[in-house]
């Protein structure tokens, strides 16, 4: 089985590539489906056919689902959010607002996340192409079950005991409303499916993230974020996908001045994220909608090539801590042993070594931090950080 999530900025054409790559994959054999987690779907104006909360048949072993957030969030949340919502309002906050903040930052995002595990462990596709919601705050939140686990092995059970021994004392003295066995058993159930999902996804043989872009200087540097902590939190990153790039058949003067903005940023891209594989999709004469314009771009994208396999294996970059601070590794197997050249603006470092420049975007951790060397160390570049 496959797993496929598909990030990048908003408006950058991550449904249209997904989607593509959900057809290619169900003309090769697989069973497969595509899902949306984004609330605000458009999924079925990708395909221009009606796609609902439940897996929809859109072609021979094609599948489409949006996920229904509102459901997942009910599902994965709701008796907290209930013991939540009666705190604030204990404490005189507005029924309205209290129901709006008792919701987790991201927490929908997650719930919808969560439907993967459920289409992993069902057994009925092969291949499953996720369109994440624009943001690569969601893959940060994917590291969440790791601090979980540890609150769930070590805190949460003498919480629990110490709320059953107080509750009959508490409710003596105060009317504050006091979690009962639901709601811990909803936690734990919460942060056992997380748990799960976190496993499945950091699988680098099942689950690969691929960032889709345009060749614009905005939605470069947020990618290159998202694939700063995509490597962060020890997920695959096996391809980058460049979209709506002029064709040279666009010889119109009008064109010129962009074109040539997207040949430098082009290079920015091949500097940002190699060695990771860089396909490229030309903006086309009009609008990717249907299955034949989608059948269109996957024949651009992958040709004969099949999109499921994995085309890149390594983690192009990781941070390690020592005892004076943090390593920096940076695969550059083509660099030269010339001298190393840092050229540092806030978070973002620029890399140089010989005639190999590398741009990448250092994690919170590290963007506080002093560079104190760099070298080169057996086909990696290693930062200190201090």
């Amino acid at each position: 089985m496959r797993i496929i999530l598909y990030t990048g900025k908003g408006g950058v054409g991550k449904t249209s590539v997904a989607a593509a790559t959900a057809v290619r994959c169900a003309e090769l054999g697989y069973r497969t489906i595509v899902l949306s987690t984004d609330a605000a779907h458009s999924l079925a104006d990708s395909f221009d056919l009606p796609i609902g909360k439940e897996p929809v048949e859109l072609a021979p072993k094609l599948w489409g689902q949006e996920i229904d957030v509102l459901y997942q969030m009910d599902k994965y949340w709701g008796k907290v959010q209930a013991y939540f919502r009666s705190i604030l309002q204990w404490r005189g906050v507005d029924e309205l607002i209290a129901d709006e903040v008792s919701v987790l930052p991201g927490m929908e995002e997650l719930a919808a996340l969560l439907q993967i595990v459920y289409l992993a462990e069902s057994g009925k596709y092969d291949v499953i192409i996720v369109d994440c919601a624009p943001t690569g705050e969601t893959l940060k939140l994917l590291s969440l079950p790791e601090v979980a686990r540890w609150y769930l092995t070590h805190i949460f059970p003498m919480e629990r005991m110490a709320m059953r021994l107080a509750s009959p004392f508490m409710r003596s003295l105060t009317d504050i409303p006091m979690p009962d066995d639901q709601v811990f058993a909803t936690i734990k159930e919460l942060i056992q499916q997380l748990d799960r999902m976190h496993k499945l996804l950091s699988d680098t043989q099942t689950s690969s993230v691929r960032i889709v872009l345009n060749p614009e200087k905005m939605v470069i540097k947020e990618s290159q974020r998202t694939f700063t902590y995509i490597n962060l939190y020890g997920f695959a990153c096996d391809l980058i996908v460049s979209n709506r790039v002029l064709p040279d058949s666009i010889t119109d003067e009008y064109f010129t001045a962009l074109k040539q903005a997207q040949a430098r940023y082009g290079q920015m891209i091949v500097e940002s994220f190699a060695p990771v594989p860089i396909f490229k999709a030309p903006l086309l004469e009009q609008e990717v909608v249907g299955l034949k314009m989608l059948q269109r771009v996957a024949r651009i994208l992958y040709a004969e090539t099949d999109p499921t396999r994995v085309f890149y294996q390594g983690s192009p970059q990781e941070i390690v801590k020592n005892d004076k601070g943090y390593l920096l590794k940076l695969n550059l197997p083509f660099a030269s042993k010339a001298d190393v050249q840092l050229t540092r603006a806030g978070d973002e470092l620029a890399i140089s070594v010989g005639n190999f420049r590398r741009n990448t975007i250092l994690p919170r951790a590290l963007a506080t931090l002093e560079v104190q060397k760099a070298k080169m160390d057996e086909g990696k570049l290693v930062v200190s950080f201090v």
